[in-house]
């Protein structure tokens, strides 16, 4: 029989629950005062696409080496390491808020992008020891697909919060209580992923040096259509679809409100994305998983469309949040094939090459959303990119057989 809370019986899966919900609270706290803060010093859209930008460049130059790391080190070790520098970025944040600090009088938005660009590095090295320390917590292979709705669930969750948090905090109490906030809870998550047993790395039968270990893990992207067509449905349809980052100019001269608005717009989505993988953990997809993924894709690129010709805000709350259901199913579909197919000595690599492909996708398409809303304006640069979504399901769909064909376990009931 079906157990929806059985990864949550695990100790060391509580205490990983808890570290990634005060993470991803942190950064979506952060990631709102950041928008509304550049935006409100520059007045310009392709701000916040740079901010996308100076964290997604950092972040794919170093994710190969990253995914090599993450195999050849102790994988708690890393995590450790690279929360303590964000710990520092959010600290820093923080500084250039008081009163004592004229930084931002002295140089503009330019100290801001300097932390996310040093927080894009640490990114780089967080995504590959996570993915791949998550299933060693795990360790039954039955387990994924339960285990990875947990963990999608709880980073959906609060990236629910976050945004409202944030925007509540930045609206009611100003820009240094929200960046203590995030702050806090940094530390929060430093201490959770500190009581996490050690695990060993998993053994290796073939063992190569750094330069051989990447190529490797690349061939083994590249050689298997249903993981490269999975990960690029995303990166296109993210990089295309990524409204999100234009949201504080929807907020602000669309909608005519202020950043509370602007944390609820944000937290839609994610409440869309929480409701549907709370029904996936009592009904996991199993059957037709592929077709299911590429409706549910082509479904977000119509949610983007409509949601830039809006004009009534629960009209475009409502239209967020029912994208980010259809992204629900695309993200479980993708982790579990991915984890259920890569071998386990190998996930770091292999998480490196699906971050540079999805992992920065948001930050990139952020960027690709303040540029195009330069040059076309707001509104049709995101109706422009929900089209170029729909375009990229109708080309996998035609391109990728195995990926329209796939089943996931067919012993489980089907949705």
């Amino acid at each position: 029989m079906h157990d929806p809370y059985a990864v949550l019986r695990i100790r060391d899966f509580r205490l990983y629950i808890v570290a990634r919900l005060s993470i991803t609270l942190a950064m979506q706290i952060q990631a709102v005062v950041v928008g509304w803060q550049i935006y409100d010093i520059t007045k310009d859209p392709l701000s916040l696409g740079l901010i996308g930008l100076a964290e997604a460049l950092p972040s794919i130059v170093v994710s190969l080496y990253a995914g090599y790391i993450a195999d050849v080190v102790e994988r708690k070790k890393i995590i450790i390491l690279v929360i303590t520098l964000l710990a520092i970025c959010s600290a820093a944040l923080l500084y250039f808020t008081l009163n004592v600090s004229r930084v931002l009088t002295d140089f503009g938005a330019l100290p801001i992008y300097g932390v996310i660009f040093l927080s894009g590095i640490a990114r780089g090295f967080m995504g590959p020891a996570v993915f791949s320390f998550m299933p060693q917590l795990v360790a039954n292979k039955q387990l994924y697909a339960n285990a990875i709705t947990w963990s999608s669930t709880t980073w959906q969750a609060a990236s629910l919060a976050g945004p409202a948090i944030g925007g509540l905090i930045y609206g009611f109490y100003g820009v240094t209580a929200a960046y203590a906030t995030d702050a806090a809870l940094v530390v929060l998550s430093l201490a959770a992923f500190s009581f996490i047993k050690n695990r060993p790395l998993p053994e290796n039968a073939n063992p190569q040096n750094m330069l051989d270990s990447l190529k490797s893990g690349i061939r083994f992207v590249f050689s298997n259509q249903i993981i490269l067509s999975a990960i690029s449905l995303d990166l296109f349809a993210v990089l295309f679809g990524g409204a999100v980052a234009l949201l504080p100019v929807f907020a602000a001269d669309i909608l005519d409100m202020g950043p509370q608005a602007l944390g609820f717009m944000r937290a839609a989505p994610a409440l869309g994305f929480v409701l549907m993988a709370v029904i996936m953990a009592y009904r996991p997809i199993s059957v037709n998983a592929g077709k299911k993924m590429l409706w549910c894709v082509a479904g977000f690129g119509v949610c983007i469309v409509l949601f830039g010709l809006s004009r009534n805000f629960w009209l475009s709350m409502g239209l967020l949040a029912l994208s980010g259901a259809f992204d629900s199913i695309s993200v479980i579909i993708r982790s579990t094939l991915i984890h259920t197919l890569t071998p386990e000595y190998m996930k770091g690599r292999v998480s490196s090459v699906n971050n540079i492909f999805v992992g920065s996708s948001n930050e990139i398409g952020a960027f690709e959303s303040g540029f195009t809303a330069r040059l076309m304006g707001t509104v049709p640069a995101v109706v422009f990119g929900g089209m170029m979504t729909l375009v990229v399901v109708g080309i996998t769909a035609l391109k990728a057989d195995k990926l329209r064909t796939l089943d996931l376990n067919p012993a489980q009931e089907a949705v």
